[in-house]
């Protein structure tokens, strides 16, 4: 594997109970990429995550992780790797600060009280270091779980959708420790249902079925989605929506706040089947760049229902 690629897999695969959850996972991070997992509940984020951390066996496919081998070799990736879950999973009755501590403990790790302190300080935990876990919001609990996660230097972090449930400034500034620790050398895998996440994400793939359906930078997997898009605002919109569903070459009709936005494969097709609409003086319709939300809709559009 090149110094440069964390992760190398091919073919990964994985059942439970006859049911495969996880077919031909195929991808390649570099370094200190942040690569984000999209798609569906069920759809094998969180199955895909474990594989490449080691704590699933693939049924099949073969792959690197960090120069070690994800079947042979999964004790040694474990050790480098930084595991953060859906639930905070910290003690909620001891504070910021014996938390950490204990978590430092468990990995051994070296001169432990300055470890714990330049976490605290690097996550902006200073002024709540002896405030009880239980007692933090949910976005202050999350960068608490981001600090113990990264107390033992890993190389690569995995979050399963590490931000569900706070608010939106909270968000944001999780992510900006996100791209700091990346901008640091540290590979991220994140999964997310989150389309302003996404569009954070350096790369990102989008499952269904356990499949990956595309994958590429947020600018990339629009470009290739082949969609075309127009907006329009103005009065009696639901009526509309109603009316446009299942016009030939309209793929998608999407309420946006005080819009919709209208996509289809085809735009050719689309602009003939909005023609007529186009001329109605109380609706004003303009061309525009498909959404990466609009991608994806269409995707989940596209893979329809899981089989049995």
């Amino acid at each position: 594997m090149s110094s440069g690629v964390a992760i190398d897999v091919r073919g990964l695969c994985k059942s439970f109970d006859g049911k495969r959850v996880v077919q031909d996972l195929t991808l390649q991070v570099a370094r200190g990429e942040i690569f984000g997992f999209l798609g569906p509940n069920g759809s094998g984020k969180t199955t895909s995550i474990r594989m490449l951390c080691g704590l699933l066996i693939p049924d099949a496919g073969a792959g690197r992780c960090l120069d070690y081998d994800v079947i042979r070799e999964t004790g040694q990736i474990k050790r480098e790797v930084g595991y953060m879950t859906q639930r905070f999973s910290l003690y909620e009755d001891l504070s910021v600060r014996e938390n950490l501590d204990f978590v430092a403990r468990i990995y051994g790790v070296a001169n432990r009280a300055q470890v714990v302190a330049a976490a605290i300080e690097r996550l902006g935990l200073g002024h709540r270091r002896e405030q009880l876990a239980g007692t933090l919001s949910g976005g202050w609990k999350q960068r608490l779980a981001l600090a113990a996660t990264t107390l033992h230097n890993p190389k690569l972090l995995l979050l399963d959708e590490p931000t569900a449930g706070v608010d939106p400034k909270a968000r944001r500034d999780f992510w900006l420790a996100i791209h700091q620790l990346a901008a640091e050398g540290i590979t991220v895998l994140v999964s997310t249902h989150y389309m302003d996440e996404a569009e954070r994400c350096h790369r990102l793939a989008y499952l269904s079925y356990g499949k990956i359906l595309t994958q590429g930078t947020p600018s990339a997997v629009v470009a290739g989605s082949d969609l075309s898009t127009w907006v329009v605002t103005g009065a009696a919109l639901m009526q509309l929506a109603e009316t446009l569903q299942g016009l030939p070459g309209v793929a998608q009709v999407v309420p946006f706040g005080d819009a919709l936005h209208v996509s289809g494969n085809d735009a050719a097709q689309l602009e003939s089947a909005l023609a007529p609409f186009q001329t109605r003086a109380d609706l004003s319709w303009t061309r525009a760049h498909p959404s990466l939300e609009d991608v994806f809709i269409q995707l989940v559009s596209q893979a329809g229902e899981r089989p049995s």
